[in-house]
C-alpha cells in the first residue's frame, strides 16, 4: 500500500494552509498533494505531497522537476493536484509548457483558494492554463475531506479523527467557484 510509505502532511499545516479563507495572511506557502495515475498494461498509482522548498522552487515546479521525471516515459499520466492556493503566474506558465510538451499528461488542479485573482495578469494566467488543457476546480468540502483522509498524518495510536469542516467552508467554496467561473468564462 503506497499510503504507508508516503510521508504525510502534518495536520496543523493542513488546517492552516488549506483553509479556504478569503484573507490568507501568513498563508504564503503552497502545499501540493498529488495523485499520479499511470495508464498502461499495469496501471500504477502514486501519491505524495510537496511544499514550497525554501527559495528553491514552488511546489508546482518541484513536481515537474522531481516527480514527473520519475514517471514512465511515453505513458499516459492522469495527474490530480490538491493545492492550498492556485499557482502564481510563473508556475502557471510552467504548467502550460509542461502540458504542451507532454502530450500524455492530463492535469486536474483542485485549489483551496484563488491566489491574487483580482490581478489581470493572474486572470490571464488562469485562462491560459485552461486553454493548455488543464482542468481547474475549486475544492469542495468533500475534496478537503479526501485530502484529510489520504494525505494528512493522523495522531499515532488514535482512531483516525474525522475531518471537521471549518465554519465557512461551503460559502467560501461557492465564492471562489463563482470567481473562477467569471475568470474562465
Amino acid at each position: 500500500n503506497l499510503n504507508l510509505l508516503m510521508e504525510r502532511l502534518p495536520a496543523i499545516f493542513f488546517k492552516f494552509q488549506f483553509r479556504n479563507v478569503e484573507y490568507s495572511s501568513g498563508r504564503n506557502k503552497t502545499f501540493l498533494c498529488y495523485v499520479v495515475e499511470t495508464q498502461g498494461k499495469e496501471p500504477v498509482t502514486s501519491r505524495g505531497y510537496l511544499e514550497d522548498e525554501h527559495a528553491a522552487a514552488h511546489a508546482e515546479m518541484a513536481f515537474f522537476n522531481n516527480i514527473l521525471p520519475t514517471c514512465q516515459a511515453g505513458a499516459r499520466h492522469d495527474v490530480t493536484w490538491y493545492v492550498s492556493s492556485s499557482p502564481c503566474v510563473t508556475c502557471a506558465q510552467r504548467i502550460c509548457e509542461a502540458l504542451r510538451k507532454n502530450k500524455g499528461l492530463r492535469l486536474t488542479i483542485m485549489v483551496g483558494r484563488l491566489f491574487m485573482w483580482e490581478e489581470p495578469e493572474m486572470q490571464a494566467a488562469l485562462r491560459s492554463m485552461k486553454e493548455a488543457g488543464c482542468k481547474l476546480r475549486i475544492m469542495k468540502p468533500q475534496d478537503f475531506e479526501y485530502v484529510w483522509k489520504n494525505f494528512v498524518e493522523q495522531e499515532e495510536g488514535e482512531e483516525a479523527t474525522s475531518f471537521v469542516p471549518w465554519e465557512d467552508i461551503q460559502e467560501n467554496f461557492q465564492y471562489y467557484e463563482e470567481k473562477l467561473a467569471e475568470i474562465l468564462h
